[in-house]
């Protein structure tokens, strides 16, 4: 029974690319929440600040996830390492490439190689990402195409949608720290992933479907994919202003990485998302 359970709800979505269902939803929530609360405890023990320098440093992984998730996505890797890929074992692939180059470029900087290791851990997440972004766009070149016309779309509604809410908390609600660039991270990520939903939905000719379970059902429930939107602000509104709340208790450290948690569920997928459409894959 357990097997069953067990194939039925987590082995097999990954082997033949299910959609979600709530179980394994909830349960990757409560494997990210309590991964959060572990790399926190870990990089107070190495002694390794959480703080704007790490954050950013990190954000080239976040791209990085969406763009090993197109990579997968065309079917160049065949073997089974592809399902290092998929989602969410992805998760622990990033976190094990990012792992090792953080505390390489912490020791670079304890060596006196490089003067911040955010040099040494940012790069490296930089060049990943050039090196898949360059396999994509090969890809692209000599297997299907590569849709500007789909790229400048998507980034432009996310750009739009993004400024909207940001201008919405920061004159219309007078929050003067949605301007703190994090919190712009975060809107711009959420939107992004909503507009590369919306867009493969109801615009783009192969039209591709929800997997997750709250935004299908939000879907079929108004008819619409661009309902999308409304979900994001009816999240991101609150989660704004209880994470400044947060922050202003005065633990940075646990802040900062909620809010990279945060920033990443929102970005990846939509880089993804969007990468694919761009590439019709």
């Amino acid at each position: 029974m357990i097997r069953e359970f067990l194939y039925k709800y987590y082995i097999d979505p990954i082997r033949y690319g299910q959609p979600y269902t709530l179980v394994d939803t909830l349960t990757y929530a409560l494997i990210l929440i309590a991964a959060v609360y572990i790399v926190y405890r870990g990089l107070r023990r190495y002694k390794i600040a959480v703080d704007d320098e790490l954050v950013l440093a990190t954000m080239p992984f976040v791209v990085l996830g969406g763009l090993l998730r197109v990579v997968e996505d065309t079917g160049m890797i065949a073997s089974d390492f592809r399902f290092l890929l998929i989602t969410p074992l992805i998760f622990f692939t990033i976190f094990a490439v990012a792992a090792v180059s953080l505390f390489l470029g912490k020791l670079a900087e304890n060596a006196g190689f490089v003067a911040r290791y955010s040099r040494v851990y940012g790069g490296a997440g930089t060049a990943a990402c050039i090196v898949a972004g360059a396999a994509l766009v090969w890809f692209g070149l000599t297997e299907t195409k590569i849709a500007l016309d789909v790229l400048a779309a998507i980034l432009a509604l996310a750009s739009v949608s993004s400024l909207a809410l940001w201008a919405l908390l920061a004159y219309g609600a007078k929050w003067d720290y949605a301007s703190n660039i994090f919190y712009k991270l975060l809107i711009f990520g959420h939107m992004l992933d909503a507009s590369a939903t919306s867009y493969g939905i109801e615009i783009h000719p192969i039209h591709y479907v929800e997997q997750h379970v709250v935004g299908s059902g939000l879907i079929e429930a108004t008819g619409t994919a661009f309902s999308m939107f409304l979900l994001k602000i009816v999240v991101l509104i609150p989660a704004i202003y209880i994470l400044e709340q947060y922050r202003r208790e005065g633990n940075p450290g646990l802040w900062h990485l909620i809010l990279l948690a945060m920033i990443t569920v929102g970005m990846a997928p939509g880089v993804r998302d969007m990468v694919r459409m761009v590439l019709y894959v």
